[in-house]
Parts: structure tokens; sequence; C-alpha cells
């Protein structure tokens, strides 16, 4: 089983998390995609963060089709960091070939994440291009540890079949939605 693993605090969820999912499932040739909802984003004000369900309940809005899943696996595990989580379902699911799933935003600041470094050398990750990204995403420091072991967008279907570090930066047609903008929007009106 292929599974890709899309973590997030979705808050709140829209259609660019559905265009990442489907583009991750349909490109690395996934069985399932997991939305992993953040019970809290250790790098994000607990402040502005939405309550847990509420959260769930819009990723399951937009997570449609066959193939996706919301989970809230973080909260029950008790897991704050995504390195924790990946050992866990790495130990609890031998048999499975994660990816981890992370749009180009996530990783302009991946360096900051607790373990990122571990996380690349885990699974391996797919990045899929978002509107205003690509830039700081391809110049990241991640990208620049790493840049030896990305593959090109041609080997996607066999990237869950990789030995991490592994890594593919996927381009393709975007999707302008944006948590932050939302916020704002319904902050304003």
């Amino acid at each position: 089983m292929r599974v890709g693993l899309f973590g997030g605090s979705f808050n709140p969820a829209h259609e660019g998390h559905a265009h990442v999912a489907e583009t991750a499932l349909r490109r690395l040739e996934l069985d399932k995609v997991i939305w992993l909802v953040s019970p809290q984003n250790p790098l994000k004000s607990a402040h502005e963060t939405r309550p847990l369900d509420e959260r769930l309940a819009g990723a399951r809005q937009w997570a449609r089709g066959s193939g996706m899943i919301v989970s809230d696996a973080e909260t029950r595990l008790g897991s704050q960091y995504t390195i924790d989580t990946l050992r866990v379902l790495r130990a609890r699911f031998p048999g499975v070939k994660f990816v981890w799933i992370m749009g180009a935003d996530s990783l302009a600041s991946f360096h900051r994440w607790r373990g990122w470094t571990q996380i690349m050398r885990e699974v391996p990750v797919a990045v899929i291009s978002r509107p205003w990204a690509a830039l700081k995403a391809r110049t990241s420091p991640a990208a620049r540890r790493f840049a030896w072991a990305r593959k090109p967008a041609s080997a996607a279907a066999i990237l869950a079949d990789a030995t991490a570090p592994a890594w593919v930066y996927l381009t393709g047609p975007l999707n302008f939605a944006s948590s932050t903008a939302l916020r704002k929007r319904q902050t304003k009106g």
C-alpha cells in the first residue's frame, strides 16, 4: 500500500489543500492520502487556530472522493511533531510505503520544523507547487541541503518506492486559495 501523509493545521481547509492532495494522489500513484489535521502547529499561534473539531469538519468537506481520508491521528497519538508521528506510523504499519506531502509554501519554512532533516531521512517527500512560493521553496535551506536527493518530476510515480532521503517538486496548474487570505476575509466581514 502506498499512502501519502498530508499534514497541516487546515485553519481553515480550502480548495488549495484539496488541489495539493488530489495532485499527490494522482501524480504519485498513491492508494490513499491521509489528511493529518494537527491539534496545534507549534509554529503558529494557538490564539488564531480554530478548534480541532471545526478544522476536522472543514477538511472532511474538501477531502472528497475515493482515496481521501481525514484523520486526527496526531491527537490520538499525543504527537505534536511530524517526526514523532512518522516514526509511530512507520513502526505500526511496516508494510506501508509512506510519502510526506506538502505545499511549496511549507517547504520554504521546512527548516524551522523540529527534526526536519530526520523527516527527510524517514520518508520520501513530495512538494506540490503553490502560488507565490516557488522561488522561496526552491532556494530554501531544505531544498539546498537535500538538492542531491531531489528526483525529477517524471519519477513522481515511483517516489513511494524510493529510499529516503528522496523528494520531488511537482509543478502544474496552481490553485490560489490560501488559509491566511480566508482568515483575513472572515475577520473583515
